[in-house]
């Protein structure tokens, strides 16, 4: 099976990179003829146009004998972006996997398309042959919208470690991510000051890059620098040691598909905080009927109410206080993760959707 997937490049920093090379390292590309064409990349514009223009003339190349094109799309310019490869993949009379990551499409498509746009955007993903999403929430979304295509739900997934999580004493918070205010940093540099009052040796991580136009926020953890830390974006033993020595893992997100970092990190044995949005409660396991959110501790972590930096507070006080609760939560998300979203099960799956698309 001949296979062109086409997404951010594998050294770009971000979720969509993250899955690609998880899947690189779980051997999809020893399962299938594998060609990864990254069309956009970290820097500034004119890398990213010449990196764009590029990768449209590799993928034409690369269209003569491939049964399937893989597209791993986001929302706003990723969309746009991608639309272009999609139409020419029609064209060679290819059939197209729409693998959706993005956390804000329902934001991009009714607040930021006009009606026309939004028109254009159906016409082309209704032509797919398969359409995969992150979670039950957003195939419910998309068949809202779209008429003809296949929808399927295809979780993400890592790869577990062989050993987890063994020292849970410590006082260390860790996010890991875009360092913006969507992220939910605003309310976490709001809550950190709380904290630290009533758990003296709070320190706060903040694993990422800083998004432009953030600069307000950037400025505050600057201000709180004596227990905030911006090593910027971490990776390999960086991140590993990181994962040892922080003891809660915090994401107060606003919006979210199925966040890589949350799974990384509850595979890792780490007690997790996160916002009761998107994928994240069918991740922890407390997806509830339509309708209804749980707020508060669960098995598996702390489901928070996003925008809400005092419910946020609160949360990491009762959980600092608590190392058995962090230990207790950190083995259960770790099984978890074993259970259900681990890589190799998960590349069994994609397999099989792809020769399912091409019967």
């Amino acid at each position: 099976m001949k296979v062109v997937m086409i997404g951010a490049d594998r050294s770009v920093m971000g979720g969509v990179s993250t899955v690609v090379n998880n899947l690189y390292r779980a051997g999809l590309d020893k399962r299938v003829d594998l060609t990864y064409i990254g069309t956009v990349t970290d820097g500034p514009k004119l890398k990213k146009l010449w990196k764009g223009m590029t990768a449209l003339v590799r993928f034409c190349f690369c269209m003569p004998g491939t049964d399937l094109v893989h597209v791993n799309m986001a929302a706003d310019a990723s969309c746009r972006r991608k639309m272009l490869f999609m139409r020419l993949a029609y064209l060679f009379g290819k059939k197209v996997v729409i693998h959706e990551h993005g956390g804000d499409f329902q934001g991009f498509y009714f607040r930021r398309c006009s009606p026309g746009q939004q028109q254009k955007i159906r016409r082309v993903l209704d032509r797919a042959a398969l359409f995969l999403v992150l979670s039950e929430e957003w195939k419910a979304f998309f068949e809202t919208i779209l008429d003809h295509v296949r929808i399927e739900v295809l979780e993400n997934a890592v790869p577990v470690p062989e050993s987890g999580k063994t020292d849970y004493s410590g006082h260390r918070v860790l996010f890991l991510g875009r360092l913006c205010r969507e992220k939910g940093i605003g309310e976490l540099l709001e809550a950190a000051p709380g904290v630290r009052a009533r758990i003296p040796d709070f320190e706060l991580i903040l694993g990422g890059f800083w998004e432009a136009g953030n600069g307000e926020l950037e400025k505050k953890a600057e201000e709180l620098s004596a227990y905030v830390r911006c090593p910027g974006w971490v990776k390999g033993e960086q991140k590993e040691r990181l994962l040892r020595e922080c003891s809660v893992f915090v994401l107060p997100t606003w919006f979210e598909g199925q966040p890589v970092s949350l799974l990384e990190t509850m595979a890792a044995g780490m007690c997790v905080a996160a916002s009761a949005v998107g994928g994240i409660p069918q991740i922890l396991g407390t997806q509830r009927e339509a309708g209804e959110v749980f707020y508060g501790p669960a098995e598996t972590g702390y489901l928070l109410k996003e925008k809400d930096g005092q419910a946020l507070a609160d949360a990491l006080v009762c959980l600092l206080k608590d190392a058995a609760l962090r230990e207790k939560m950190g083995r259960c998300a770790r099984q978890r993760i074993r259970e259900r979203y681990e890589i190799g099960s998960y590349l069994e799956r994609l397999l099989a959707l792809y020769k399912g698309v091409l019967v």
